[in-house]
């Protein structure tokens, strides 16, 4: 994979990753029709190049997870009031966290294999993306209830973990899993896409460092370099892309993003069926 291949595939790891259309989905369908699908450093590229989308989110919410004082509206867990007073919005925070990834790094260690086997498919890429659109189309009608007052809960954390588990079927969208799983729990739009941001850095941080891990000592000097410059431009874009984000979620909802997936995955299927080789890997 050359330089060019690798901030094609930055940016597109930068626009897509907290869009609910499926940030690996559209590198499957850019490595596919490229043809590097099939490279070894293209498949550790795709999720190591997941860094700099989370240090994206950590700056633009650096606040929350360093400084997080909700004493405003804030009411204290019960298993948290043994500890000071300060550290209770904290605690409270990073525990709901912890609780949601928990679903995923379990699920995702047991099935490490058999989610590997599906990012080679992209007929699975077309299929979910379709699937997932129909759901985006009508996921605020189905969610239409009131809003609840206050922050996610426990329960609601575990919850919104679970629907992250849907999202290692490439295509789904981890995004999209995770926001339509918190407006289950009664979260707003807004509510729901920040708690989706949040809980993608340590699920992002787990999959990006396990991938790394098991294969460093493939890479090459020239390799680290690519996956420098790789990251910042996904940091850059990620920090446009959230910020845009919500504010287009909150005013317009999820029907751009459903009519979006449900025509790239019928342009897919419709590729596939024509005989199109799409899937190189």
């Amino acid at each position: 994979m050359d330089l060019i291949h690798a901030i094609a595939l930055a940016i597109i790891e930068g626009l897509t990753e907290f869009l609910p259309v499926s940030s690996t989905g559209h590198m499957i369908i850019y490595s596919s029709l490229v043809g590097i699908a099939g490279n070894e450093f293209t498949k550790l590229y795709t999720v190591d190049v997941q860094f700099g989308c989370i240090l994206s989110v950590l700056v633009l919410y650096h606040r929350r997870f360093l400084t997080d004082t909700r004493t405003g509206t804030f009411v204290v867990p019960s298993y948290l009031k043994s500890l000071p007073t300060r550290f209770q919005p904290m605690a409270d925070f990073y525990s709901k966290i912890l609780i949601a990834f928990l679903p995923a790094a379990v699920i995702g260690f047991l099935l490490n294999d058999f989610i590997d086997s599906l990012l080679e498919n992209v007929v699975v890429v077309a299929i979910t993306l379709l699937l997932g659109g129909i759901v985006l189309l009508f996921i605020d009608r189905i969610t239409n209830q009131q809003p609840k007052d206050g922050d996610v809960t426990v329960p609601d954390a575990l919850r919104i973990g679970f629907f992250q588990c849907i999202a290692m079927i490439p295509g789904v969208s981890r995004s999209a899993a995770t926001i339509i799983g918190g407006m289950f729990q009664g979260l707003t739009r807004t509510q729901a896409a920040e708690f989706s941001f949040f809980l993608a850095v340590p699920t992002m941080a787990a999959a990006s460092g396990y991938k790394l891990l098991k294969t460093y000592k493939l890479l090459q000097p020239e390799d680290y370099q690519i996956l420098l410059i790789g990251n910042v431009i996904a940091f850059v874009v990620g920090l446009l892309a959230i910020r845009g984000f919500v504010g287009f979620l909150t005013r317009y909802g999820f029907k751009v993003f459903g009519y979006y997936r449900i025509v790239l995955g019928l342009i897919l299927l419709g590729l596939v069926a024509a005989g199109v080789k799409l899937d190189v890997l």
